[in-house]
Protein backbone atom coordinates (compact mmCIF):
# COMPACT_ATOMS: atom_id res chain seq x y z
CA UNK A 1 0.00 0.00 0.00
CA UNK A 2 0.90 3.76 -1.10
CA UNK A 3 -0.45 6.72 1.65
CA UNK A 4 -0.34 9.47 -0.34
CA UNK A 5 -1.48 13.06 1.06
CA UNK A 6 -1.38 16.59 -1.09
CA UNK A 7 -1.51 19.97 0.25
CA UNK A 8 -0.65 23.66 -1.50
CA UNK A 9 -4.02 23.78 -3.31
CA UNK A 10 -5.96 27.30 -2.83
CA UNK A 11 -7.65 30.38 -5.13
CA UNK A 12 -5.37 32.88 -6.90
CA UNK A 13 -5.92 35.06 -9.94
CA UNK A 14 -5.08 34.19 -13.61
CA UNK A 15 -1.50 34.58 -13.86
CA UNK A 16 -0.93 33.83 -10.30
CA UNK A 17 1.31 30.87 -9.07
CA UNK A 18 0.93 27.78 -6.89
CA UNK A 19 3.10 25.10 -5.72
CA UNK A 20 1.47 21.51 -4.83
CA UNK A 21 3.51 18.94 -2.73
CA UNK A 22 2.38 15.28 -2.34
CA UNK A 23 3.96 12.93 -0.12
CA UNK A 24 4.05 9.26 -0.32
CA UNK A 25 4.12 7.04 3.02
CA UNK A 26 3.11 3.32 4.58
CA UNK A 27 4.56 1.98 1.44
CA UNK A 28 6.92 -1.04 1.50
CA UNK A 29 8.60 -0.55 -2.29
CA UNK A 30 8.60 3.30 -3.23
CA UNK A 31 6.37 4.22 -6.04
CA UNK A 32 8.63 4.42 -9.48
CA UNK A 33 5.57 6.99 -10.50
CA UNK A 34 4.11 9.75 -8.85
CA UNK A 35 2.11 12.39 -10.26
CA UNK A 36 -0.63 14.63 -10.73
CA UNK A 37 -4.00 14.20 -12.41
CA UNK A 38 -7.22 16.83 -12.15
CA UNK A 39 -10.62 16.40 -12.52
CA UNK A 40 -13.05 20.07 -13.60
CA UNK A 41 -16.79 19.63 -12.59
CA UNK A 42 -18.35 17.34 -15.51
CA UNK A 43 -15.11 16.44 -17.10
CA UNK A 44 -13.10 13.29 -16.66
CA UNK A 45 -9.62 13.20 -14.90
CA UNK A 46 -7.20 13.86 -16.72
CA UNK A 47 -3.08 13.58 -16.36
CA UNK A 48 -1.63 16.96 -15.83
CA UNK A 49 2.29 15.99 -15.07
CA UNK A 50 3.91 12.62 -14.36
CA UNK A 51 7.62 12.32 -12.94
CA UNK A 52 8.72 8.38 -13.09
CA UNK A 53 12.09 6.49 -12.43
CA UNK A 54 13.79 9.44 -10.64
CA UNK A 55 13.44 11.17 -12.90
CA UNK A 56 14.63 9.45 -16.20
CA UNK A 57 11.61 10.58 -17.78
CA UNK A 58 8.56 13.45 -17.05
CA UNK A 59 5.09 13.16 -18.52
CA UNK A 60 3.39 16.61 -19.21
CA UNK A 61 -0.37 17.51 -20.97
CA UNK A 62 0.21 19.42 -23.71
CA UNK A 63 -2.25 22.52 -21.66
CA UNK A 64 0.60 22.44 -19.09
CA UNK A 65 3.48 22.72 -20.98
CA UNK A 66 5.67 25.43 -20.31
CA UNK A 67 3.84 26.54 -17.37
CA UNK A 68 3.90 23.64 -15.04
CA UNK A 69 7.07 21.87 -13.69
CA UNK A 70 7.04 18.87 -11.31
CA UNK A 71 9.22 17.68 -9.24
CA UNK A 72 11.05 15.09 -6.87
CA UNK A 73 12.33 15.92 -3.45
CA UNK A 74 15.61 15.31 -2.10
CA UNK A 75 14.28 12.29 0.00
CA UNK A 76 12.17 10.71 -3.21
CA UNK A 77 8.85 9.95 -1.40
CA UNK A 78 7.70 13.65 -2.12
CA UNK A 79 6.60 15.28 -5.75
CA UNK A 80 6.33 18.89 -6.29
CA UNK A 81 4.16 20.46 -9.06
CA UNK A 82 5.17 24.24 -9.82
CA UNK A 83 2.27 25.72 -11.67
CA UNK A 84 3.01 29.49 -13.04
CA UNK A 85 1.07 31.43 -15.22
CA UNK A 86 -1.99 29.69 -14.37
CA UNK A 87 -5.56 30.25 -16.05
CA UNK A 88 -9.45 29.88 -15.45
CA UNK A 89 -9.46 26.50 -17.24
CA UNK A 90 -6.45 25.03 -14.78
CA UNK A 91 -9.30 25.05 -11.98
CA UNK A 92 -10.00 21.87 -10.82
CA UNK A 93 -9.72 18.80 -7.97
CA UNK A 94 -5.96 17.85 -8.45
CA UNK A 95 -5.13 14.35 -7.18
CA UNK A 96 -1.70 12.80 -6.68
CA UNK A 97 -1.73 9.24 -7.92
CA UNK A 98 1.18 6.97 -7.48
CA UNK A 99 2.24 3.17 -9.16
CA UNK A 100 5.28 0.88 -8.12
CA UNK A 101 4.78 -1.73 -11.17
CA UNK A 102 5.76 -0.60 -14.53
CA UNK A 103 2.59 1.59 -16.18
CA UNK A 104 1.77 1.03 -19.74
CA UNK A 105 0.45 3.96 -20.58
CA UNK A 106 1.64 7.09 -18.69
CA UNK A 107 -1.20 9.08 -18.96
CA UNK A 108 -4.18 6.59 -18.24
CA UNK A 109 -5.45 7.29 -14.58
CA UNK A 110 -6.52 4.01 -14.61
CA UNK A 111 -3.28 2.78 -14.36
CA UNK A 112 -2.51 4.10 -10.67
CA UNK A 113 -3.17 2.29 -7.63
CA UNK A 114 -2.80 4.67 -5.58
CA UNK A 115 -4.79 7.76 -5.00
CA UNK A 116 -4.54 10.75 -2.48
CA UNK A 117 -7.80 12.52 -1.44
CA UNK A 118 -7.53 16.04 -3.57
CA UNK A 119 -6.86 19.75 -3.25
CA UNK A 120 -8.53 22.35 -4.93
CA UNK A 121 -7.01 24.64 -7.18
CA UNK A 122 -9.13 27.75 -8.26
CA UNK A 123 -7.97 29.94 -10.24
CA UNK A 124 -10.64 33.79 -10.73
CA UNK A 125 -10.36 35.64 -14.23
Amino acid sequence: QVQLEESGGGSVQAGGSLRLSCVASRYTYRPNYMGWFRQAPGKEREAVAIFYSDGVGTYYADSVKGRFTISQGGNKNTVYLQMNSLKPEDTAMYYCAAAIDWVRVIYAANEYPYWGQGTQVTVSS
